[in-house]
């Protein structure tokens, strides 16, 4: 599965209605955004079909940051069933983020 872009708009259809679901509060200019960005591309490779990973660019959506408390990015919440079950702050290697989503899948 390819990771999506998800807007304020799309937020529900996208995450909410979905499985497990990786979102990742994110911003063009954030270094650390920029670092986890090719983490999250192998995870998708590797647990994809299990996962959905997806990308909300903060500056763009900022209800949605708002609305899950998202004070620092990245920001990468884990939904399962449209609720938030976990939360990781700041960049993880792509092991300790894969250990994060086993326990919810």
């Amino acid at each position: 599965m390819a990771i999506v872009n998800v807007t304020d708009n799309s937020f529900g259809s996208e995450v909410e209605n979905s499985g497990t679901v990786l979102v990742d509060f994110w911003a063009p200019w954030c270094g650390p955004c920029k670092m986890i960005a090719p983490v999250l591309e192998e995870l998708d490779k590797e647990i994809g079909e299990q996962v959905k990973i997806a990308k909300v660019n903060v500056d763009d959506n900022p209800e949605s940051a708002s609305r899950f408390g998202v004070m620092s990015i990245p920001t990468l919440i884990v939904f399962k069933d449209g609720q938030p079950v976990d939360k990781v702050v700041g960049f993880n290697s792509k092991d300790a983020l894969k250990n994060v989503l086993t326990m919810h899948i």
